[in-house]
């Protein structure tokens, strides 16, 4: 983990399959569906479903307390619990790590190369629910100030003090696509003027892996962003922006 700026949010694969029975970790997977969890998941995972547990009808995410301490509470975890966090697709824990830190919860953190990695080192799965006793997780205090809010994008596309950046998908950037499909009549797609893109995929290796700080600082400038600039990443609804 030497290779990354922050190596205390990530833990890597080997590290989980030594500690799946620690009573001390609770092992969360994200998905936009159930299948995926139900077709085979890591060992003693609970399921989070994206839009009826993480997202309100308008696709913005629910940082309601009372609604994300129900969340954690039927999911067997504490204030003391070390989360670890997967998704299917790359990178998805890193939403969770952004979801639980903005709410005050510390002890998260990010399985590198996820669901991919795990699956492809032909680690075991389980098809059974994962079935845990409630806790009683205390109504949450939000950080807000690691989010920001539509008048701050307003004010860094009028100024040049902050840089938007843009990591859909290429069909998604040129509005052919929103999401996972065909634009509806209430779904304006397309990228915000003046953003910076660079799409969420290339941060990360073949394995899922998230690449190093040096290649992603070489990355970064290739579209000239410097390390000292403030960023706004955004995606559709949060998940792959968390990651970048």
């Amino acid at each position: 983990m030497s290779d990354y700026a922050h190596p205390e949010a990530l833990i890597d694969t080997q590290w989980l399959a030594d500690h799946l029975n620690d009573p001390a970790i609770r092992i969360v997977e994200v998905d936009m569906s159930q299948e995926p969890y139900t077709n085979g998941h890591i060992p003693g995972a609970v399921f989070w479903n994206i839009f009826s547990d993480l997202l309100q009808p308008d696709l913005s995410m629910n940082l309601e307390p009372n609604a994300i301490a129900s969340l954690l509470s039927r999911s067997c975890i504490t204030e003391d619990t070390i989360v670890i966090a997967y998704g299917s697709y790359p990178g998805t824990g890193a939403w969770i790590f952004w979801l639980l830190r903005t709410l005050g919860h510390q002890n998260v953190l990010v399985l590198n190369g996820g669901y991919q990695k795990w699956v492809a080192e032909g680690r075991p799965l389980a098809a059974k629910l994962s079935n845990f006793p409630e806790t009683k997780y205390p109504k949450p205090t939000p950080n807000f100030a690691l989010r920001v809010t539509h008048p701050e994008v307003q004010a860094a596309i009028e100024q040049s003090e902050q840089t938007l950046l843009d990591v859909q998908t290429p069909e998604e950037y040129r509005g052919e696509v929103f999401l996972m499909g065909s634009p509806q009549r209430q779904e304006q797609a397309g990228h915000i003027s003046g953003a910076v893109y660079l799409e969420h995929a290339s941060t990360l290796n073949e394995d899922g892996t998230f690449k190093s700080v040096k290649e992603l600082r070489s990355l970064y400038e290739s579209r000239g962003i410097a390390a000292n600039q403030e960023i706004f990443p955004y995606c559709a609804i949060g998940g792959r922006s968390a990651c970048t």
